[in-house]
């Protein structure tokens, strides 16, 4: 039966339109330490959870993220597991920028203050090279400091993933994460391409917020990271 890209979206995408960030082999592949530890294997053999293990050796911990079990390879300690929900978009429902928000494209020249925010904030995994992913928007405030952004990470073939959406705790309430999910998700439909996510399935806020804009559930998932033992 033939897998649908979505049920292992980091196999999906390292294995096409994102190989030039791709470290591993033909049974595991992962992003580039620099750029993310997504990590996949397209088998659930022992051949392929051992090629999993040798990633999480050679460059560092990996994380796991797919529909269905996802069993830690032998060689690798769990770090964090938690259940997860996977969303697409059905239908946009816009959310415009809030009265004297300005949303601008975000790029090399912001790296340390995305890595920052995202420090800061914790929306999910972020590396030095997450931006690279491309498609990055955020607002600044008055004194050009980065309060909010959102972009794309993984991009299987004929999708694309709303990722990194995040904002300062005194900025939080004005709608700047809707705004800019809506930026990021327009353009992804620009493309022809269809929006998805994950979000932590206890995280009922960021639910909510992504069923307004037109997110609707397709599937459960388990998120689970993994050092080296």
């Amino acid at each position: 039966m033939t897998r649908h890209p979505l049920d292992r979206p980091a196999w999906a995408a390292l294995a096409g339109g994102q190989r030039r960030f791709a470290v591993g082999g033909d049974l595991a592949l992962r992003f580039d330490p620099l750029v993310g530890p997504f990590a996949a294997a397209d088998r659930d053999d022992a051949d392929s959870a051992q090629a999993l293990s040798a990633l999480a050796r050679e460059h560092g911990w990996i994380a796991l993220l797919q529909v269905g079990p996802a069993p830690a390879p032998p060689g690798t300690v769990e770090r964090l597991r938690g259940p997860g929900v996977q969303m697409v978009l059905d239908r946009l429902v816009p959310v415009a920028a809030p009265e004297g928000v300005e949303i601008v494209e975000l790029g090399e020249a912001d790296a340390s203050a995305m890595l920052e925010l995202a420090t800061l904030t914790e929306p999910g995994p972020f590396a030095a090279r997450t931006f690279e992913l491309g498609g990055f928007v955020g607002v600044r405030d008055a004194d050009g400091t980065l309060i909010a952004m959102a972009g794309e990470r993984m991009r299987p073939p004929g999708f694309a993933e709303l990722s990194g959406v995040c904002t300062r705790p005194e900025h939080r309430g004005r709608g700047l994460a809707a705004s800019l999910s809506t930026a990021v998700a327009q353009r992804i439909l620009d493309r022809g391409e269809q929006p998805f996510l994950h979000v932590y399935a206890r995280n009922a806020g960021a639910i909510a917020v992504y069923r307004r804009l037109g997110f609707v559930h397709r599937a459960d998932v388990e998120y689970v990271a993994l050092d080296a033992a």
